[in-house]
């Protein structure tokens, strides 16, 4: 079947969709649909770990290494250590990740990090209706979460998180590709996305960060009691907006969502958690918690050595690459997304919006495109799109005492409905700067600057 069209977005998943609006007449339309490094400060203010050889020595500090740190406040007996690999930046510390120090199999617990040594709202409000106040009103748990930390800093080797800080600022919000998140990247590098609805999520977040810092004095004012040991201006004179952005996302680069514990506990920050382990779309272990502690336990055998990964929840390859700074080729979740909408204003609508939802559909429905089902998707799609172009009474009455998503169509209506898939595909397809020939060739090149890499992948 030769396609030729939708007229909107449709697109990798966690972005603007595309919406298909089925006008009265026999042609419906699509339109688009509106629906982080840590403490970067200023260079006297940054904490720079040091090269592996001093890691290994004594002469890091008087902290030693984040694990150091953590045994000595509590951490239990573990089966990990903190290896590193080379940046691709040679101005920036090499990457700390996560391995085996044993071999292990499946079901062995890699580490407990007991409560004392876990970041959460609880912990930083004190007050658990405080903070989940402030969560459900105009500030995120993560935009808390990087205020407490950015004023922690500021106490440097006074404060109980130094160490922790540290490593954070080393790993500068990178993720296990070495590379930060979008939100941190410059507008020449933001055209790498060019055609892909992920320029316009990174954009549409950059702007919400902005919201929230811009909220961050009410934090001052409701937690009041929190921020007295703290002998600094409100967070708004105290922090600009890029400080604070950074912060955000190297906060959203390690924050680990629990499951079944209250609300002011589910976003928490984990030393020896994300970034330092890996996220793999097809690995199923999670961090837990369990009893006064967050676990992991892993999912399959690694030898000592190799790298520990953790799942990162069901999420498309855009959400990866901003929130972490990575994409995952072999990501069962990743998905275009194309949002189709039945036209309000068509005379018929009502008896159309009975025939979807009979047909488990809305009459604004989403559809999801996951490689090498593109075919199960068209065919979900097609039921859908021949539905607006219906406009005889006498059609409609016979669609509803029908069964099934069966539409009378003749042969010049399929064809009008096909052209318009095939048509906003192509229309998809022409926003893009390459080909997928030329993001193949892009990608073979092994001196790619990292950032073109994994905007290339996603991309591709």
């Amino acid at each position: 079947m030769e396609f030729t069209c939708l007229h909107n977005k449709f697109n990798f998943p966690p972005l603007p969709r595309p919406s298909l609006s089925f006008c009265k007449n026999p042609n419906p339309t699509i339109f688009p649909r509106k629906r982080n490094n840590l403490f970067l400060a200023s260079a006297s203010d940054i904490v720079v770990a040091s090269s592996r050889k001093e890691l290994g020595s004594k002469k890091v500090d008087e902290f030693g290494d984040l694990k150091s740190w953590m045994h000595k406040n509590g951490l239990p007996p573990c089966k990990v250590v903190l290896d590193e690999r080379t940046s691709h930046d040679e101005k920036h510390s090499p990457i700390h990740f996560v391995s085996a120090s044993e071999d292990l199999q499946a079901g062995d617990v890699a580490f407990s990090v007991p409560s004392s040594l876990v970041v959460t709202l609880e912990r930083v409000l004190g007050n658990e209706t405080v903070a989940e106040l402030l969560t459900t009103n105009k500030l995120s748990e993560l935009a808390c979460l990087a205020l407490y930390l950015m004023y922690e800093k500021k106490q440097g080797k006074k404060s109980v998180w130094y160490p922790y800080i540290r490593e954070l600022d080393r790993q500068r919000g990178r993720g296990q590709l070495a590379v930060e998140s979008p939100l941190l990247w410059s507008e020449d590098e933001l055209a790498y996305l060019t055609g892909s609805p992920t320029k316009a999520e990174v954009l549409e977040r950059a702007e919400g960060i902005k919201r929230e810092y811009n909220e961050l004095d009410t934090v001052w004012f409701m937690a009041g009691s929190l921020f007295q040991q703290y002998p600094y201006d409100i967070p708004t004179e105290a922090f600009s907006f890029e400080i604070f952005k950074q912060a955000f996302v190297a906060v959203q680069s390690c924050v680990v969502h629990l499951q079944k514990v209250a609300l002011a506990r589910r976003f928490a920050l984990v030393p020896l958690g994300p970034p330092l382990l890996a996220y793999r779309s097809n690995c199923k272990a999670m961090l837990s918690a369990v009893g006064g502690a967050v676990e992991l336990v892993v999912d399959r055998p690694y030898k000592a050595g190799e790298p520990i990964a953790v799942w990162c929840g069901p999420q498309p390859n855009s959400k990866l690459l901003i929130n972490y700074g990575f994409v995952d080729d072999d990501n069962a979740y990743d998905r275009l997304v194309v949002e189709a909408a039945l036209n309000t204003e068509d005379p018929q609508y009502q008896d159309k919006r009975l025939v979807v939802q009979r047909n488990s559909k809305l009459s604004v429905q989403v559809f999801h495109v996951y490689a090498g089902k593109e075919k199960e998707a068209v065919s979900d799609m097609l039921p859908y799109l021949r539905l607006g172009y219906v406009s005889d009474p006498s059609e409609m009455q016979s669609v509803l005492s029908s069964q099934g998503p069966v539409c009378p169509m003749s042969p010049c209506m399929e064809r009008a409905v096909l052209d318009q898939l095939a048509d906003y595909f192509n229309r998809r397809l022409a926003g893009y700067l390459t080909t997928l020939n030329e993001d193949e060739s892009l990608l073979s090149d092994p001196n790619l600057n990292p950032r073109r890499r994994v905007a290339t992948q996603l991309v591709r």
